[in-house]
């Protein structure tokens, strides 16, 4: 697994599709505010880098110990959701309105997702102010999957998506 300093280093794409402006302090608070949550420092941390967008190839895959809707072994993660108003961008901001759209539990903070599966900051054991667990969670057929019990773990724990075919048990032995 690596660790957070090396991945944190690597770990945007490049291009400026889901980018929004460059991150302050008074925006880390305003979402705070209206999302109603504390959120980890290690996503601030990847957040204050660059504010959204898409993940490196090296970094854009979670292994899983259970299948999902989405593979047998591992779920994606191609981009990371950032804090602002840019029009047409998705934003952690869009949360409340997607989560009611999209009939999820509260609390949570969505990171990533296409509507039908989200991987989440999970709020729902920590409460508001505690440290979220990662979830995965599929729309389509109502079942959420926790994939660590933090975000620095699940930032250390991704790795480089083509590792994984679609058979079961393939890929990288799950964290």
């Amino acid at each position: 697994m690596a660790r957070f300093d090396e991945v944190k280093a690597a770990f945007w794409g490049g291009g400026d599709y889901g980018v929004q402006l460059p991150l302050n302090e008074e925006m880390v608070h305003e979402a705070e505010r209206e999302i109603g949550v504390t959120l980890p420092p290690a996503l601030l941390d990847l957040l204050r880098i660059q504010n959204g967008g898409s993940v490196a190839a090296d970094w854009n895959a979670f292994p899983t110990r259970q299948p999902t809707s989405w593979s047998d072994d591992h779920v994606p993660l191609p981009d990371l959701m950032g804090i602002g108003r840019r029009e047409r961008l998705s934003s952690l901001l869009d949360t409340p309105y997607l989560v009611e759209e999209w009939e999820l539990p509260t609390p949570i903070v969505l990171l990533s997702g296409d509507g039908h599966c989200w991987i989440a900051l999970d709020f729902r054991a920590c409460g508001r102010n505690g440290e979220p667990s990662v979830t995965w969670f599929d729309t389509d057929l109502n079942t959420d999957i926790t994939l660590t019990v933090d975000f620095r773990s699940f930032i250390e724990g991704l790795t480089l998506g083509s590792n994984f075919t679609d058979g079961p048990g393939s890929g990288p032995t799950p964290v």
